[in-house]
């Protein structure tokens, strides 16, 4: 079962994102590395999705993998993402959006740690933050 979709026209869009939130999760574009709230951020509970609220990976899934970004071993439900080949830096990359909003989360890469070997390198702008004792 997929994700219910969230449309919303660009305009829409404009208006519950930040500037640096619209930048990154509907153009596609890359926040600096360290310098996003989530980067160095050790608290317990769940990421989610900052256009849609999609519940995306759990804190126990993230790691300090050093590059600047938040990094996760592994999504909360395979089902709340989707991938698309990317060769815009002329290597191929592999594109992590939401499946609900369409949002540009990141990228995810095959540097990571066991037991994934996944290393999803995620942008502080395209998430929000729930503490676990909130996010039940």
């Amino acid at each position: 079962m997929s994700a219910k979709k969230i449309k919303k026209t660009d305009k829409q869009w404009r208006e519950v994102l930040t500037p640096e939130q619209y930048r990154v999760m509907r153009r596609g574009l890359t926040e600096q590395p360290f310098s996003g709230t989530y980067n160095d951020f050790w608290e317990a509970g769940l990421y989610i999705c900052a256009g849609c609220g999609a519940h995306l990976f759990r804190s126990e899934a993230k790691y300090d993998h050093g590059t600047g970004w938040p990094s996760f071993t592994a999504p909360l439900n395979e089902k709340d993402l989707v991938y698309k080949d990317d060769y815009s830096l002329i290597m191929k990359r592999v594109e992590v959006r939401c499946a609900a909003c369409g949002a540009h989360l990141g990228h995810v890469f095959d540097d990571g740690p066991e037991p994934t070997f996944l290393h999803y390198c995620i942008n502080s702008a395209s998430l929000n933050f729930l503490p676990d004792e909130t996010a039940e």
